[in-house]
């Protein structure tokens, strides 16, 4: 009683905040992140998030609360800011487990999770000061009215509420990659970890999230889509301005004039020898005419990533050489998406990835003697990973784990063959890969990036009939 009585008076007190923020600003304060009152061109109503509604938060921690040993509690905590100098801080990202519990987009909170409290939420307290130079942010009533918590606490009171909680709980679970003194250095945390009473919460987590809801499919498939026409028209400017730092700063400007919040890593874009560094990042080099580039790009859309990687030669044309070489990364690439299925696994799928790049390297020279152990040098990768909230996503999650319908994979072959290897040398200092995004279907799959070509005659005739030209910021016919 004493629980829905306080939840009705910061009710009361939110809707108050509202309307005095209303009345003062004539608008309506989104404390911190988007709502579908302050950004209706990006939320419906009902949604905590873009894309995903109240009940499948709520859902969400219901299914955690089944996955949980009876009498246990799960604390998680958001995401620090990290500073880039003493007061420059950079981008922040929020923790996906967090994220994906709460819907708070915003740092500084702890949550707690069992069966006796349900949600409760230690938010942030801003200072004047801190209003003034970075605006509102959510405190106790947005936990209660936005995130739908059953409590809601100042985190400055976590001290006096949190120890009680522990004590009664059997079992404890945490982010262990987001543990904050805010709740580790208190003695009760400590000593229950003295005695094996805390574990790591990601088993339960990253189970949730492996298989995506519909909801989060509809995301997943947009991000894609928009790497996708951000890597093509970063391809069609490859010819014009054949430079890695510009081929980086067009892929990023594309996905955010999309939509993208940000990009989901930092892109890779290997021109000649840099592209058989598996992840390359300087991204300072002018690309020679007749090398290949290749680029790793991804972004991220209302907290859920997309991953893929085309190779082509700027110039407009492949070599005899590297067409060879890149035949055989595309015939693998599509013989694995073949077996995305249910039931496989990516285990499987990396194994048989390994037999077709052996055989074929053999086949051009490429190995000869001790083939498995040198194929290790030219390819140390696995075929693919999961991929969501998080580029390599539930890591928890076994690659021998059989695949599953709304489970998202990559697939990416490839083969990076350093300046220094001791083989044929028009092969050295060449790398290709070429990654899908693909969803595991009830029949089959289905490939996300499909729409962004890897055919070469498709990837020449769009060089060569479709490119940029300087000063223009249309394609010409």
């Amino acid at each position: 009683m004493k629980i829905l009585s306080r939840k009705l008076l910061h009710q009361l007190s939110f809707k108050q905040a509202i309307r005095r923020c209303t009345y003062s600003t004539g608008k309506v304060s989104d404390f911190g992140q988007p709502t579908s009152a302050s950004h209706p061109q990006l939320m419906k109503e009902g949604e905590i998030t873009p894309g995903i509604a109240t009940k499948e938060y709520i859902s969400r921690r219901k299914r955690l609360l089944e996955l949980l040993p009876e009498n246990s509690l799960a604390i998680i905590a958001a995401a620090p800011v990290k500073m880039m100098t003493d007061v420059v801080p950079y981008t922040f990202r929020q923790d996906a487990d967090y994220l994906y519990l709460t819907g708070c987009q915003q740092p500084g909170g702890v949550a707690v999770l069992g069966h006796e409290c349900g949600l409760c939420m230690f938010m942030p307290e801003p200072k004047p000061h801190d209003v003034v130079w970075q605006g509102l942010i959510a405190g106790v009533d947005a936990a209660l009215e936005m995130f739908k918590a059953e409590e809601a606490y100042p985190v400055s009171k976590l001290d006096k509420i949190l120890p009680n909680m522990i004590k009664r709980s059997s079992k404890l679970f945490h982010n262990k990659l987001r543990a904050t003194p805010t709740y580790t250095d208190l003695e009760t945390f400590q000593n229950a970890a003295h005695v094996g009473k805390v574990s790591d919460l990601s088993i339960f987590t990253h189970e949730l999230r492996w298989v995506k809801s519909p909801s989060e499919l509809k995301l997943m498939k947009e991000s894609a889509a928009i790497a996708c026409q951000a890597l093509l028209q970063t391809m069609l400017h490859s010819k014009t301005y054949p430079h890695e730092g510009m081929l980086s700063s067009k892929v990023e400007y594309e996905c955010r004039m999309r939509g993208a919040q940000r990009m989901a890593f930092n892109p890779v874009v290997g021109g000649g020898p840099n592209a058989s560094v598996i992840h390359y990042s300087r991204n300072d080099q002018k690309i020679k005419d007749g090398d290949l580039v290749l680029m790793d790009v991804g972004c991220e859309l209302h907290g859920y990533c997309s991953d893929l990687t085309r190779t082509w030669s700027p110039c407009g044309t492949f070599s005899s050489i590297q067409e060879e070489l890149y035949d055989l990364i595309l015939q693998t690439n599509k013989e694995c998406i073949r077996l995305c299925r249910p039931g496989a696994s990516i285990r499987q799928i990396h194994n048989y990835s390994v037999e077709l790049l052996c055989k074929g390297l053999k086949e051009i020279g490429i190995l000869k003697r001790d083939a498995f152990r040198l194929y290790h040098q030219l390819n140390p990768t696995s075929i693919g990973h999961y991929l969501g909230m998080d580029v390599h996503d539930c890591s928890m999650i076994s690659y021998d784990r059989p695949l599953k319908p709304g489970v998202v994979i990559t697939i990416e072959p490839g083969i990076y063959v350093p300046s220094s290897f001791d083989g044929p040398e028009r092969y050295q200092g060449t790398g290709i890969r070429i990654e899908d995004e693909v969803l595991i279907t009830e029949t089959g799959c289905e490939v996300l990036t499909g729409s962004m070509p890897k055919e070469i005659k498709h990837i020449e005739s769009l060089l060569n009939n479709y490119s940029y030209t300087k000063g223009m910021e249309a394609t010409t016919v």
